[in-house]
């Protein structure tokens, strides 16, 4: 009987406008059945989804994987694209890894780390012109919450995607199918470990 991961996140995880095939997760279970490794890949993404809206819809999903050996938590987009406060991204994914935990101490937690580049446009004014600061701290965010958790930690989903326009859906935010391949592979450089390849 296979293993399960839960992957659990937004349109970043969902893939956006692909056929579920193309989306990350499914690009992950490639991997893992080329290896022959027990697991089953579980795509829980939901497509504009914040860290608050993962938060309340986390109840209603844990409750269908009586056993879950990997949970993969990747929110917090939407919350920087909206200038949410930072502390409030934070407290909403400390809650889910402690739901996750208590519900499933064995299972192990691996966090999605994200960032914004500087030059988002109107962004750039947030705040009256803070977004540069705003920027820092949000990324910082999810390295603070792998280290105090002790959790594995995916330092930034998007690296070698962001900006690069023939990787990314003509809205310049979603990748497009071979960009969720580069995303797959940067989650697998620390899930694979995880998983003992």
């Amino acid at each position: 009987m296979p293993q399960n991961i839960l992957f659990f996140g937004d349109s970043l995880t969902a893939g956006y406008q692909l056929p579920a095939s193309a989306a990350f997760p499914s690009r992950i279970q490639e991997k893992i059945d080329a290896l022959g490794l027990p697991y089953k890949a579980h795509n829980y993404g939901v497509s504009g989804e914040t860290s608050a809206g993962g938060r309340q819809r986390l109840p209603t999903v844990l409750p269908r994987f009586p056993e879950l050996d990997v949970f993969v938590l990747e929110l917090g987009a939407n919350d920087g694209l909206r200038g949410l406060p930072v502390r409030e991204t934070s407290q909403n994914l400390q809650f889910i890894l402690d739901e996750v935990h208590r519900a499933h101490p064995q299972a192990r937690r691996v966090l999605v780390g994200l960032e914004f580049p500087f030059d988002l446009g109107p962004l750039a004014t947030l705040g009256g012109g803070r977004f540069g600061h705003y920027a820092q701290e949000f990324k910082a965010l999810f390295r603070q919450l792998a280290d105090k958790n002790e959790v594995d930690f995916v330092p930034f989903l998007l690296h070698g995607v962001i900006g690069q326009r023939h990787l990314n859906l003509p809205d310049g935010v979603h990748p497009n199918a071979e960009g969720q391949k580069i995303l797959a592979d940067n989650v697998w450089q620390v899930l694979g470990k995880v998983l003992g390849t």
